[in-house]
């Protein structure tokens, strides 16, 4: 009679007269999890254990968290792309006066990180 393992296509390997199921860890995801999915990754672990656990163990983990930074990366430069133009921070502010443009760019750039906390990685 067959296990439900070898009927899912699964084989055994026999050491010393036990038989081990032959099982693989998938390939981890290539794309980096950067600044964003490392912080989405402490939120998890801290607010949401059962979810972080579940990822983890499902070995989803690394291409959620890649999502998230992807996503994440996306969303802020959109964000600060769209912020700028609707303040009329452009490259001509820059050649004038490089302090001040420094200065709006700084101030959209906090404002646009704290959107995309907000919106995507606290949740």
């Amino acid at each position: 009679m067959k296990s439900q393992f070898e009927k899912m296509g699964g084989k055994y390997t026999e050491i010393d007269g036990i038989f081990y199921p032959n099982l693989t860890l998938p390939e981890p995801d290539p794309r980096p999890i950067g600044k964003w999915g490392r912080l989405h990754e402490t939120y998890l672990k801290e607010q949401k254990p059962f979810r972080y656990a579940d990822l983890l163990t499902t070995c989803k983990l690394d291409s959620y968290l890649a999502d998230i930074n992807e996503q994440a990366v996306e969303m802020l430069e959109r964000m600060i792309a769209q912020m700028a133009k609707a303040e009329g921070v452009t490259e001509d502010l820059k050649a004038k006066s490089p302090m001040d443009w420094v200065g709006r760019m700084n101030s959209i750039r906090n404002r646009a990180e704290e959107v995309v906390l907000a919106d995507l990685i606290y949740v």
